[in-house]
């Protein structure tokens, strides 16, 4: 991008300006970077939830454990559409996890009382950790409905029909 500057800031001495810092810098690879988002979205839900026996890195093929190890300017060779059926279960079976240990968590530590749809979630405003797992699923290459259906599932396991319906 062209940046006009004013007559007076030509002469100015000092430092180098941010956004001529800014400008200077490469590009992100940014398809790399929701790669990075997609680890660390995984990494915040197994602490958050305290799921046991996890192995982050065992959700991505070797292309894509090697792209974590990279500059994020760089260009690098990133899964592909084809996936090893073993990495695509370990990944539902972890999908399957987060929502069962969100489910349980909840419903745990509120059995005595009726719960309401802004009770069930209590880790964070706004964290709703089944819909991440959806979201988070699209990434992964899972069918979404697959993550929501057992959400139900759990849900009428748990009593919590009333949500479970919605």
């Amino acid at each position: 991008p062209v940046l006009d500057t004013e007559d007076a800031w030509v002469s100015v001495e000092g430092p180098v300006s941010i956004v001529e810092l800014a400008l200077e810098q490469k590009r992100i690879h940014y398809p790399l970077v929701e790669h990075q988002f997609v680890l660390c979205t995984i990494l915040y839900a197994i602490m958050r939830l305290s799921l046991k026996g996890v192995k982050p890195l065992s959700l991505f093929d070797s292309k894509g454990r090697n792209a974590f190890f990279k500059d994020l300017t760089s260009i690098q060779l990133l899964p592909s559409g084809d996936m090893d059926p073993n990495v695509l279960s370990i990944r539902q079976q972890f999908l399957l996890k987060v929502v069962n240990a969100a489910v349980q968590t909840v419903c745990s530590s509120q059995k005595d009382r009726e719960i309401s749809e802004e009770d069930f979630f209590p880790f964070e405003k706004g964290k709703n950790w089944p819909t991440l797992a959806a979201d988070l699923a699209q990434y992964l290459q899972i069918s979404e409905d697959l993550v929501r259906r057992h959400y139900v599932c759990e849900l009428y396991s748990y009593g919590m029909d009333h949500l479970g319906e919605e």
